[in-house]
């Protein structure tokens, strides 16, 4: 990149939660940032003057689509440095539920192989970073009660960003993810204030999405280029 050359970087589900924090610290940094919503069009519309012509619609479960987002981020920007994705519907529900189960796989893990199948090209160019977002809790494959269907989801997805972090290090690229644990915010499921579920924080509170976003920042920085396949909990010890 030459000198004085912003980074571009995409957050997908940038235009609420986790995924606003992290599209906003970013451009605090001074990235050229993208975002994109499929449904919250309230929201997007109230950030259009924030990230200017660069507040996109698209349902990243259909691969054209998000090969046509790609495209378009291209036109606009001319290149690609990072993409965080933040996409990933939450629900409860048993493992024996195939209906919230098959709901589950599409938001949580065909929206990212989809970015992936069409981002990591431009991402090569740039030797630039993808960060996933997961779950605290995941590395014991313990069973899970109300949210059996989105921890597999999401167990899945680890696996999925470890071999994209093999298969594109020769490349340059950086494959990450980011495991929050309870973090409150406007779009968070209502768990995240379940005073017996913070009880269990080893840390004896809550997290902040700015907390999540440091995280996001630092995994597409400079000071993580010798850092891929990591799946990094952002959790204050929860699920110890």
């Amino acid at each position: 990149m030459k000198s004085g050359q912003r980074k571009v970087s995409l957050v997908t589900g940038g235009v609420r939660g986790l995924g606003l924090a992290v599209a906003r610290a970013l451009a605090d940094r001074g990235d050229i940032v993208h975002i994109t919503y499929r449904g919250s069009h309230d929201r997007a519309s109230a950030l259009e003057a924030e990230f200017s012509g660069r507040v996109h619609l698209v349902d990243l479960s259909d691969a054209n689509a998000t090969s046509m987002l790609i495209e378009t981020i291209a036109e606009q920007s001319g290149r690609l440095d990072n993409i965080v994705h933040a996409v990933g519907d939450y629900e409860t529900g048993t493992a024996s539920s195939a209906e919230t189960l098959v709901k589950m796989w599409q938001s949580n893990v065909q929206t990212a192989m989809n970015v992936a199948d069409s981002g990591l090209g431009m991402l090569r160019e740039a030797q630039g970073a993808f960060v996933f977002f997961g779950c605290a809790g995941l590395a014991g494959l313990g069973p899970r009660r109300a949210s059996a269907a989105y921890a597999a989801s999401k167990s899945a997805l680890v696996v999925l960003m470890r071999s994209l972090a093999l298969e594109e290090a020769a490349f340059g690229v950086r494959v990450n993810m980011i495991s929050p644990g309870l973090i409150p915010h406007d779009a968070a499921h209502k768990g995240t204030l379940d005073p017996d579920l913070i009880a269990k924080i080893p840390m004896g509170r809550v997290g902040t999405p700015e907390e999540v976003a440091s995280a996001a920042l630092w995994l597409t920085s400079d000071g993580s280029l010798y850092t891929t396949g990591a799946d990094i909990p952002v959790a204050g010890g929860w699920m110890l």
